[in-house]
């Protein structure tokens, strides 16, 4: 997440743009995103969203790679696109897949975790991604920040066969899927 505020640097110093390469740049990553949502929207069923969450994982670490060593602006604006895609791919699914699992009574705790996780959080990576770009670059920092969402999407391809284990039960319970349909 703290590309976003690394996007007035990159534009200016890798790009040699100004504030409309910034709004550019950043408003291709939110026709990603918009995308992404409106993919999201059109699924009917809940059902595969772990698989949606590694790829979108993926696309959206490497078009942070890609997009770090790019120096050109429309393959640069590209790279929002896919960057932008993933990003949101991967948060709505989370958080979907977190609210059909959890208890109503626990629903509002549960969230604010989520919440914590995603927001309370951004300004310490905001801070590092500031301190990294300042101390080896952009690009670099991009570049790395991109390498640990891919590693975290492997990380979590590993263990998303246990994780559909321990949800499919709650499927069950909730009559998404039929005790003999097996989660894909």
């Amino acid at each position: 997440m703290p590309y976003t505020v690394l996007m007035p640097v990159f534009a200016k110093e890798i790009l040699h743009g100004g504030a409309h390469t910034f709004g550019f740049l950043m408003g291709a990553s939110g026709v990603g995103a918009l995308a992404g949502t409106i993919y999201l929207a059109s699924r009917k069923t809940v059902v595969g969203r772990g698989k949606i969450i590694v790829i979108s994982a993926l696309l959206f670490g490497f078009g942070l790679i890609l997009f770090s060593l790019t120096r050109i602006f429309l393959l640069s604006m590209a790279l929002m696109v896919i960057t932008g895609g993933g990003m949101i791919l991967q948060m709505a699914s989370s958080n979907t897949i977190l609210q059909t699992i959890v208890d109503d009574s626990k629903r509002g705790r549960v969230m604010s975790f989520y919440t914590m996780a995603f927001v309370g959080t951004a300004p310490f990576g905001s801070f590092l991604a500031g301190g990294m770009a300042s101390l080896a670059g952009v690009p670099w920092t991009l570049l790395t920040g991109g390498a640990f969402c891919v590693a975290g999407a492997l990380f979590f391809a590993r263990k998303l066969a246990n994780l559909k284990r321990m949800v499919r039960p709650i499927y069950i319970k909730l009559g998404i899927i039929s005790a003999d349909e097996q989660l894909n």
